[in-house]
């Protein structure tokens, strides 16, 4: 059984219509990026995924008992109360200092544990949050666009350390980005997502489909290339006027 699965989902507000009749699935292991277009329903998909809001139409199948790590797009912090990381991580649940070291430790800010929330760098930021995500050794990490507003060196490395943790933990990463030249070839599947599945696929097969260039613009194929990914020839394009 894959470790999430969505039926025809569909999401209303109001009367505007804002996903339809999306099938979706991810296995173990697997990392499949969502992209799409600023208002094209990503962020609505990946909360009706990890249940965080009911679907109008279709529904979800999770596996059971499936532990879910979530990295938020952005979290608000009250600059005007102090927190430090270590606190931050226990309000989260856990509160063994041993447990906090082990992964502040795995995603790289180690000597970071007594520095106040408000004086870390946006990377420092992200990689807590990422360490909030791994506390519960997560079947799957959904992650809704991680390095906003980090500079290209910091996006990197953030992506180097997703996958670092995905090899350790045998996770699956479902992961929405506009970061398309460095994640899409990093990736084993890609969905191309604008209200509904406008492609779906291998990072090249997407990137030359014409709905995901009639999207992103003809020059991302040739800047795709040259990221081509070891499994691009084992997932057949499909494609969705």
């Amino acid at each position: 059984m894959s470790l999430m699965r969505s039926h025809e989902v569909g999401v209303r507000y109001g009367g505007s219509r804002i996903l339809r009749d999306i099938n979706f699935s991810i296995d173990r292991g697997e990392i499949v990026t969502i992209v799409g277009p600023n208002g094209s329903g990503k962020s609505t998909f990946l909360r009706v995924l990890i249940g965080a809001q009911t679907p109008s139409e279709g529904r979800v199948e999770r596996a059971p008992a499936l532990r879910i790590g979530y990295v938020p797009q952005r979290l608000s912090i009250d600059y005007t109360m102090p927190m430090t990381v270590a606190r931050f991580l226990a309000l989260s649940g856990n509160s063994d200092r041993t447990q906090t070291a082990v992964l502040l430790q795995r995603v790289g800010i180690a000597d970071r544990a007594n520095r106040q929330m408000i004086d870390l760098s946006g990377g420092e930021f992200q990689r807590v949050l990422l360490a909030q995500a791994l506390l519960r050794e997560p079947d799957i990490l959904v992650l809704d666009e991680p390095t906003q507003g980090l500079d290209p060196p910091a996006v990197a490395a953030f992506y180097r350390l997703i996958e670092e943790c995905r090899q350790e933990l045998e996770c699956a990463v479902l992961l929405v980005s506009h970061d398309l030249h460095v994640v899409m070839g990093q990736s084993d599947r890609v969905v191309c997502l604008n209200g509904h599945v406008c492609c779906e696929g291998t990072p090249t097969a997407v990137s030359a489909a014409p709905a995901y260039r009639a999207l992103f613009g003809l020059d991302t194929e040739d800047a795709l290339a040259l990221y081509r990914h070891h499994h691009d020839h084992l997932h057949p394009i499909e494609s969705n006027p």
